[in-house]
């Protein structure tokens, strides 16, 4: 019970007030004061739109639906339907199908009329982030097809003024940016004054607020970070096509979508993907290579940023790329997709993964969840089979590491965390990046601990051979020599996320020592055989 209570404490410091209020503000409002929202039959534009980027087939015509590599068939949809958990509910009710290669416009308007028919059942799906995301969707589908349906329209603006009433200021982040956004489209598309005012205002602070100086979104994963500058790119799209004389909010928002492009140009890797720290998982967001190309059609030009704020570093040359995270773990007051991973680092050579991050696979409050949020499934050092930043609850967290010591040159970077404060040891690490080999040491400083480095293989390799102190690639020509006191190297088996729902073993080294230990991945027989 005592050790429940500090966790809460040490979750709960963070919040900021605004999100406290909100929690119970909203609790009471929409319990004891119910309303009905309006009714009226809205004013509808006719708006310019077209979109490069199509969505992931997730339906097809026998009413089956494929949402994180999970599939459901309906005779008649139920669209609260939640044996898959919630976020299978919510994808359900964002619509993104409506952007899928081959529905047609019959289809489409099947599908909305059907979930309108059935709006007095929903339960999921008027919340506002589902009303955010659904609500751009269901846009672009009737722009696009030229359609004006007054049915289809009251219904919209009803839950837009739901959306209105309910904006997500207890959660802030992401969500409120999605809030945001799809008000902004609300405001042109039914030319309504009091929408567009309150998506300016959210926006231009979010923005302001969530975009790091090197142009990472601040909630640190790279999958969210390209669907908010999605996100961006469709308002952009949005106001241009659309006599627009909000210049101001223009500008911000395509000097956002400049910074968001060059951090993501940064951390890509030659590959096309993106590392997968904190919640990130494939197939969930459009590619860099499609916001690029989306990005370009819109006349925006950026380059490749240096990396600062958001804590990550990455060292690229002929041979590899080398993604490293020397930063704290995300916002204070919304770490909802935070891993407890600093130090963590991903490595490509010649463009295949080598080492890399397990993942994410699940957002349900289970044993998965929080085993991929744990240290042990991070390519770091855990002491004391203690996390050092206190994940639980799926999306909550007590105690986190902070960085208390951060030095770099050209090719070396050093750095402290404080996670592991509480057992009175500080984690020191420090990566030097040659020509064709890279150098990771560790150091514990203070009480003497149990520690164990992990380093999680591409499930691609087949080919490992490890000894005593050595790991040997042939099929890349790599070697990795481990030099320290009282070493012990282990083999076991983790689970890689290829997706949500979707997991291929792969091997896991996880390295035993007392307070100090160097690790030299050497690609000098790749070298000579390039030569």
């Amino acid at each position: 019970m005592l050790q429940r209570s500090k966790l809460l404490f040490h979750t709960l410091k963070y919040l900021r007030f605004k999100q406290l209020f909100y929690q119970v503000y909203y609790r009471v409002k929409n319990k004891f004061f119910r309303r009905r929202y309006t009714q009226n039959t809205p004013e509808i534009a006719t708006l310019i739109w077209e979109s490069p980027i199509r969505s992931e087939n997730s339906w097809t015509k026998d009413n089956s639906f494929i949402f994180l590599n999970l599939k459901r068939s309906f005779e008649s949809i139920d669209w609260n339907y939640s044996g898959y958990g919630k976020l299978w509910t919510y994808n359900l009710s964002y619509f993104d199908f409506l952007h899928q290669e081959g529905i047609s416009q019959e289809q489409g308007l099947r599908l909305i009329n059907d979930f309108i028919e059935k709006e007095n059942l929903l339960k999921d799906a008027l919340e506002p982030y589902p009303i955010s995301l659904r609500g751009i969707n269901w846009i672009k589908f009737l722009s696009n097809n030229g359609i004006q349906d007054q049915k289809i329209s009251k219904c919209l603006f009803n839950h837009y003024h739901r959306l209105y009433a309910n904006i997500e200021y207890h959660l802030l982040g992401n969500h409120l940016l999605e809030n945001g956004f799809s008000l902004l489209f609300a405001s042109v598309y039914f030319k309504d004054k009091k929408f567009k005012k309150r998506a300016s205002k959210i926006l231009k602070a979010e923005l302001k607020e969530q975009i790091l100086e090197d142009g990472a979104h601040f909630e640190l994963s790279p999958m969210y970070h390209q669907i908010i500058l999605y996100r961006l790119l469709d308002c952009i799209n949005l106001l241009n096509s659309n006599y627009s004389i909000e210049h101001d909010l223009i500008d911000l928002l395509q000097s956002k979508a400049i910074q968001m492009l060059g951090w993501l140009q940064t951390i890509t890797f030659k590959n096309g993907n993106t590392p997968m720290v904190n919640d990130s998982a494939f197939g969930i967001a459009p590619t860099s290579k499609e916001l690029f190309k989306y990005a370009a059609s819109l006349g925006l030009k950026w380059e490749a940023s240096e990396l600062k704020g958001s804590g990550y570093r990455k060292w690229t040359n002929d041979l590899y790329e080398c993604f490293m995270d020397l930063g704290n773990v995300g916002p204070d007051y919304i770490p909802g997709h935070v891993h407890a991973d600093t130090f963590n680092f991903e490595l490509h050579i010649k463009e295949q993964p080598f080492i890399v991050e397990t993942g994410t696979s699940t957002y349900e409050k289970n044993e998965r969840r929080q085993e991929e949020r744990g240290t042990r499934s991070h390519n770091t050092v855990l002491v004391n089979n203690t996390d050092q930043t206190e994940v639980w609850g799926g999306f909550r967290v007590g105690r986190r590491a902070k960085i208390i010591a951060l030095e770099e040159t050209n090719n070396a970077y050093t750095a402290c965390h404080d996670g592991y404060k509480r057992s009175g040891t500080i984690h020191k690490r420090s990566f030097r990046c040659k020509e064709g080999e890279i150098h990771i040491e560790d150091t514990l400083l203070g009480r003497s601990v149990d520690s164990v480095a992990s380093f999680h293989f591409h499930p691609s390799l087949k080919e490992l051979i490890i000894n005593a102190e050595l790991i040997q690639c042939k099929e890349l020509g790599v070697e990795i020599k481990f030099i320290g006191d009282s070493i012990k190297l282990e083999k076991a088996t983790y689970e890689y996320a290829t997706g949500f729902n979707k997991t291929k073993k792969g091997t896991l080294i996880q390295v035993s020592f007392s307070r100090n230990l160097k690790t030299i991945i050497s690609l000098n027989e790749l070298k000579n055989q390039e030569k």
